[in-house]
Order: C-alpha cells, then structure tokens, then sequence
C-alpha cells in the first residue's frame, strides 16, 4: 500500500523560501507521476507542479518562476522548493502519487506579510 509523508512547512516572511519533502513507501516510486496541490481556507484545492517519472515538469502560472519541483528516486522523495514567497501562498500543501490518487495528510505553509 502506498503511503505520503510530507514534512517541511511551517511560518516564513514574505519573500523567504521553503522546501517541502513527500517521501514515499510501498511501491515502486520512479515509474510515478507525482504532483503538488494546495488548499488555502475556502478554496478549492488546486495543482501546483507536478512531475512525470520520465521528469518533465508542469506549473500553475501564479508559480511559475518561483517554484520547483523534483525528485530524488533513490531516496523514493518529491520536493517542491519554493522561493519568493507570497502571502497568497497561504496553504495546506497535498502530495499525491497521481496512478493511484493518493494524497498526503498535508504541510501547513503560512506566508506572513
């Protein structure tokens, strides 16, 4: 069975960065795509980036830019390395192995002004 971790929310400033972790286990991870989503308070959740197993890359347009995705098959992980953040960054951030649409418990990510 598949199982998401993700770690590596938290409270930044405007315009700091953060990195955020989605380690997977219980299945082969490399042959997987896997993406980014997030949910702020009374939205829907959206897509954020996502990454193909053959590693090509796709970004909402309010991230483009500023916001990378990438993977580590040795380590079974999906990052998403974001800079420049924005207030409107203001989330809860979903891993999800895309096959079999599995999500992760979410990383609380709070951009202060």
């Amino acid at each position: 069975q598949v199982q998401l971790v993700e770690s590596g929310g938290g409270l930044v400033q405007a315009g700091g960065s953060l990195r955020l972790s989605c380690v997977v286990s219980g299945r082969l991870f490399s042959i997987n795509g896997m993406g980014w989503y997030r949910q702020a308070p009374g939205m829907q959740r959206e897509l954020v980036a996502s990454i193909t197993s053959g590693g090509l890359t796709n970004y909402a347009d309010s991230v483009k830019g500023r916001f990378t995705i990438s993977r580590d098959s040795a380590k079974n992980t999906v990052y998403l390395q974001m800079n420049s953040l924005k207030p409107e960054d203001t989330a809860v951030y979903y891993c999800r192995y895309i096959n079999l649409n599995i999500w992760g418990q979410g990383t609380q990510v709070t951009v202060s002004s």
